[in-house]
């Protein structure tokens, strides 16, 4: 075929009506999200496809043709698990080059993987440090992978608590004033944390360890004085913490524990004028060994596509 457009023929073994049916989607609109976004064509007869384009994409095709058929062994999929090998795919370069190896984090309610580089980069970094930072976007899995470990050190009993921390400064509103006791009061900034735990350990065990105090809400204002051992900590939302409390926060680690740091520096809603801790630390701890920093982009967003472009579009125009 001329223009470097190739063809190629695969079938998806065993053969399995349900499960060819599963992996085309209803009305085929899994075959033709790969379509649209490799740039293919895909036409099929039964367990025997015929895909046609560049020779790159045909192959990133195929390979994820296989890897969903292999996903509907056991799980029936939606258009948003497509979308994730997509990214997947993108995420790893050379596109060509074999799959990574997902790091999987097993919760009690749930399995998760890593997704490219930059994602297993970070787990790595939360295993082999005492204080790790994730800077990026929006919808790049730093919070929710960041919740996971934490899950997962703790029912591996390698830490005697989670400790949720968040700086309780307004996205731009003024939600005026919050009724109920300190906990109720930040429950809304941390409602991003409380919906990881939920999916991975489940409401009732999640309000149950809350109780017991094995789970616990660290207002960031309140944490001054305290020394945290034999803890996972993690701070979400740190572009909002100002060089002081940024600094108070990270001199709170005792042994045995792992502090993880999130933050996106485009999204600051600090007053005007008052500098981001966040961004000054990424400058004052850069080399400091134990620490560690993982920076993500847009090219790791995990959401609906379009979020994807939103953070493509910003960072453009920034």
């Amino acid at each position: 075929m001329s223009n470097g457009v190739i063809e190629k023929d695969i079938n998806l073994e065993p053969a399995n009506n349900k499960r060819l049916a599963n992996v085309c989607g209803p009305h085929n609109e899994h075959l033709m999200l790969l379509e649209e976004r490799l740039n293919v064509s895909i036409k099929n007869r039964g367990n025997h496809f015929s895909i046609s384009g560049e020779q790159e994409q045909v192959a990133n095709a195929i390979n994820t043709l296989q890897s969903l058929y292999l996903e509907t062994e056991q799980n029936t999929l939606v258009s948003s698990q497509v979308h994730l090998q997509l990214q997947t795919l993108q995420m790893e370069q050379p596109m060509t080059s074999q799959p990574l190896d997902p790091i999987v984090i097993r919760a009690r309610k749930k399995i998760i993987k890593t997704r490219g580089n930059n994602q297993q980069s970070y787990v790595k970094s939360i295993s082999n440090n005492d204080i790790v930072f994730g800077v990026g976007p929006a919808g790049t899995g730093k919070t929710y992978l960041a919740v996971a470990c934490a899950v997962e050190a703790l029912e591996s009993e390698k830490v005697a608590r989670i400790i949720l921390a968040r700086p309780a400064v307004e996205a731009g509103e003024r939600l005026g004033f919050l009724p109920g006791d300190l906990s109720e009061k930040v429950n809304p900034y941390l409602r991003p944390l409380y919906d990881a735990l939920y999916e991975m350990l489940g409401v009732e065990r999640v309000e149950r360890l809350i109780e017991k105090k094995v789970i616990e809400i660290a207002p960031l204002a309140f944490m001054r004085g305290r020394t945290l051992s034999e803890a996972f900590i993690i701070l979400d939302e740190a572009q909002n913490t100002t060089p002081e409390q940024i600094k108070m926060f990270l001199t709170r680690i005792g042994y045995g524990s792992t502090v993880v740091v999130t933050g996106d520096i485009t999204q600051i809603d600090l007053p005007r004028h008052t500098e981001s801790g966040l961004k000054q630390v990424i400058n004052i701890l850069d080399d400091v060994e134990g620490i560690s920093f993982t920076a993500f982009n847009s090219t790791d967003v995990v959401r609906h596509p379009i979020v994807q472009k939103i953070v493509s579009a910003y960072e453009q125009y920034s």
